[in-house]
């Protein structure tokens, strides 16, 4: 009679049962489905031109030509709101010498609430649906410049109320984020790539990846996890990895 009443659950089920839900990383290239059929946008080598036990190049995609490019962002998040502390990856090559948002995400009402900028010291633009922090205490990331006409690994990390910036694998430096303590981020207005709502210049160079997720580490472990250096593998196949999938084993 007893054992009826024992918990269906013992705690390390359900403790087990949270690593399933462990963090996806969105590919935000994917759902703005950029193709190499779009005018302007071809596919070239990537990061690597060869890596430890393949013959291909990494693979990536050449934007010469002022291409646009959104989608709402609930196509992002259709299942779950835009999570607090996060990290978002890239690796990219822009043309030397641009200064460009790589990634900017509004609300409804048209304000800019994140943005990804690429250039010379870049800022990182983050605005809360209270107005925090206010624009002229964005984060900017003096001394670097990720528009040099090179590969870069751009891995940003908000926590709390900082932003740290990962580049090329090492850590650069972690500057404050002055947000409130609830922050929130809409989902109901609109994603852009590769520039903002008024600006005139638009991303042009290479871009082989471009990540979000719901993981505040992920950044830290980039280069291990998502995009590694020349002598590992890809732990995916490529941007082409739709493609490959249709012809199953």
């Amino acid at each position: 009679v007893e054992a009826s009443h024992r918990p269906t659950h013992t705690p390390s089920q359900s403790q087990s049962s949270v690593f399933l839900f462990a963090a996806k990383p969105i590919d935000v290239l994917k759902v703005l489905e950029l193709s190499e059929n779009m005018e302007g946008v071809s596919l070239e080598a990537g990061l690597c031109t060869s890596r430890k036990g393949r013959e291909e190049t990494d693979l990536s995609f050449k934007i010469n030509k002022k291409i646009q490019l959104s989608v709402p962002t609930r196509q992002l998040f259709p299942d779950l709101p835009f999570p607090v502390d996060f990290s978002v990856m890239t690796t990219v090559r822009a043309v030397k010498g641009s200064q460009v948002f790589l990634l900017s995400l509004y609300d409804s009402q048209g304000t800019q609430q994140l943005g990804v900028e690429i250039g010379r010291s870049p800022v990182f633009l983050y605005e809360d649906h209270e107005g925090h922090p206010s624009p002229e205490l964005y984060p900017t990331f003096r001394k670097i410049n990720l528009a040099d006409g090179k590969w870069h690994r751009v891995a940003y990390s908000v926590e709390g109320q900082s932003v740290t910036l990962y580049l090329d694998c090492e850590k650069v430096d972690t500057l404050d984020l002055l947000r409130g303590h609830d922050p929130q981020v809409s989902i109901q207005g609109v994603t852009v790539f590769g520039t903002r709502l008024l600006d005139e210049d638009v991303f042009e160079g290479d871009i082989q990846q471009l990540l979000l997720i719901d993981d505040p580490r992920a950044a830290e472990t980039y280069c291990q996890d998502y995009i590694p250096d020349c002598d590992a593998p890809l732990p995916y196949d490529s941007v082409l990895t739709e493609a490959e999938e249709v012809s199953p084993l």
